[in-house]
């Protein structure tokens, strides 16, 4: 494990320019606690026309990730001659094959989806929640019951009846764990970035996966959601971003959030 003084040398609460795997090449092994990042999809925007290497950055990606470290990668996929890509499943499996898990595919589900045609509307997208084995840190959002104070437990096929019956149940508590289809509004932010994911899901992740003192990481930074979130959140944060345009709406965002503070 790297050395306090070795990650306090990082930038840290900062957004950094460039290209991501040249600015992860240069972090130390092992250093961040959470990545929660919107990669571009496919084509479907350009964001400046800058390209990146998705093999190289999951990679890095790994590289920097503590035992116990978590990834969030929101994705979706494009639709290209009737058909979609497949995309984002592959780059589940590739994170696979260097050897994190799949701890988790979460679905974060929109409530105005873009005009797909010819098919039922796409509504959601990708959240792959990926780990160095097991999280370190597990912090589960809780939502009110749908039947508190119901029976709950195993169900067994009752001999002869064709009904099933429940076998030792109990009370459920007014709390449960939150399911893993999270619904967001979308639209409501307004940060000059074309496509930025939800100021909520940000927080939620970075919530559920960090603890405070953490290092959050966002190498495709674009509006800095992460970033304002991890702020907000009591997190350390580090941003890295290719575009200079949205490295300046970063910037205001998270100087606002210091403000607001």
């Amino acid at each position: 494990m790297p050395s306090s003084s070795v990650i306090s040398s990082l930038p840290l609460d900062a957004v950094l320019l460039g290209d991501n795997c040249e600015r992860l090449a240069q972090f130390p092994p092992e250093c961040v606690d959470l990545v929660v990042t919107s990669p571009p999809y496919d084509d479907l925007r350009t964001y400046g026309g800058h390209s990146w290497d998705f093999y190289g950055v999951a990679w890095l990606l790994k590289r920097v990730l503590k035992p116990g470290g978590v990834i969030v990668w929101n994705v979706a996929d494009a639709t290209k001659d009737g058909s979609e890509t497949g995309t984002s499943m592959r780059q589940a499996l590739h994170f696979q094959s260097l050897g994190l898990n799949l701890h988790d595919t979460m679905i974060y589900a929109s409530d105005k989806p873009p005009l797909t045609h010819n098919r039922y509307e796409q509504a959601w997208e990708y959240m792959f929640v990926l780990t160095k084995g097991k999280p370190k840190a597990w912090n589960p959002l809780v939502r009110q019951a749908s039947n508190p104070g119901g029976k709950s437990g195993k169900f067994i096929h009752a001999a002869n009846a064709g009904y099933a019956q429940a076998n030792g149940t109990k009370p459920t508590a007014e709390k449960v764990v939150e399911r893993n289809i999270w619904s967001y509004a979308t639209g409501k932010e307004k940060s000059g970035h074309p496509a930025p994911f939800p100021d909520q899901l940000a927080r939620d992740h970075v919530a559920s996966w960090s603890n405070p003192g953490d290092l959050v990481l966002d190498p495709f930074a674009g509006s800095g959601t992460t970033l304002k979130a991890a702020k907000e959140l009591g997190r350390r944060f580090i941003g890295i971003e290719v575009n200079p345009e949205y490295l300046e709406i970063c910037n205001r965002r998270i100087a606002q959030e210091m403000l607001a503070l």
